[in-house]
């Protein structure tokens, strides 16, 4: 746990760090943010303001991620190392263990959603920004994207099922796991795209999505640290100290926004972080802002076709009902946190039941 936070740490101050120059590099190849023209008119100010900040996480979480488990990625174990004398071989023998590979090669899998994600969302911001299509702002078509995520949930799906041998879930209170075969991979595949799309929707306030991912990913790190899978509590806490640096440009007034380069990928890798720990039902407790920003839209879209024109919210998603209130863009994006928070704590209680 203390080498995971002091990871984290030192990824916040690397991407920290980067921060501002990606903010310039942005800014001179005029890559900003279009804003919806039915979105709150309060936010037409935000127009312009650079966007793809997700870059300044992905990028140090991919190469600390990296770095950390180069070893393993060339198949070299831990164990077959020769252990030199001194503080820090000392300190690694008792964290990881005589019998245990210095970092599990399943930690691929998060780091490659986000890769796959992330690269996904870059094209869908640069499309839109760069205006590639006929109306800028719109980025790549739903469906098109939609569809590159449901074949990179499926893959990682069945890799996570055939390779990890992960079909069962969890449920508390119950203390042995139900098995559900190959009814795993469909339902994986669906969590992946749903958290991805709804972390996506989240990401319309200036620090809404960022805050409440970095809580999520404790809160997951948490459950993985009582599961000891060192590994992924260590992934959890590089992207906690990545997302808490997009959070240090992104907080109200946002110099940064995080664009679907960020959202996707985080969302996604999120999910997966879930699947991996087995806890995954416990995934829209610990995500429950998410959740709820998602069924807002889905609600209200089809409430406003079924009725004709009727709506549920005064706009959707949820978070920009609450500004139409009257709540200030600061005021929801704080009690989002501290929902998200609550939220967290009875998802790693449950987790310990």
């Amino acid at each position: 746990m203390a080498y995971s936070l002091v990871v984290g740490t030192v990824t916040f101050l690397i991407a920290v760090v980067m921060g501002a120059p990606l903010i310039r590099w942005l800014k001179r190849h005029r890559i900003g943010k279009q804003i919806r023209i039915d979105g709150p008119s309060s936010h037409q100010t935000k127009t312009g303001t650079p966007t793809m900040g997700g870059l300044m996480i992905l990028a140090p979480v991919i190469v600390i991620t990296i770095v950390l488990n180069v070893l393993n990625l060339i198949g070299i174990v831990y164990e077959s190392l020769p252990i030199p004398e001194g503080e820090l071989a000392t300190f690694l023998a008792s964290l990881m263990g005589p019998s245990t590979k210095f970092i599990g090669l399943s930690i691929l899998f998060p780091l490659g959603v986000l890769v796959a994600y992330g690269t996904l969302g870059g094209f869908d911001d640069y499309v839109g920004v760069r205006g590639l299509r006929e109306e800028r702002g719109t980025g790549v078509l739903a469906r098109y994207k939609l569809l590159w995520q449901i074949l990179f949930a499926v893959g990682v799906a069945v890799g996570l099922h055939v390779l990890l041998d992960l079909r069962s879930l969890a449920i508390p209170t119950i203390p042995d796991k139900i098995e559900i075969g190959l009814l795993y991979i469909p339902l994986a595949a669906f969590i992946i795209v749903a958290f991805s799309n709804a972390v996506n929707l989240s990401d319309g306030l200036d620090g809404l999505a960022g805050g409440t991912s970095a809580i999520a990913f404790v809160a997951y790190g948490v459950i993985a640290l009582l599961q000891g899978q060192i590994y992924l509590v260590l992934f959890c806490f590089t992207m906690t100290g990545a997302l808490l640096a997009f959070l240090w440009y992104n907080a109200y007034p946002a110099q940064l926004f995080m664009g679907d380069v960020g959202s996707l990928a985080v969302g996604a890798t999120l999910a997966v972080v879930g699947l991996m720990t087995g806890q995954w039902l416990l995934l829209p407790i610990v995500g429950a802002v998410f959740v709820v920003e998602a069924l807002s839209d889905v609600l209200q879209v089809g409430y406003f076709k079924l009725t004709k024109g009727k709506r549920i919210f005064k706009m959707a998603p949820l978070h920009h009902h609450f500004e139409l209130l009257g709540w200030s863009e600061v005021q929801v994006v704080q009690r989002f946190w501290l929902v998200a928070i609550l939220a967290a704590m009875l998802g790693v209680a449950l987790a310990l039941v």
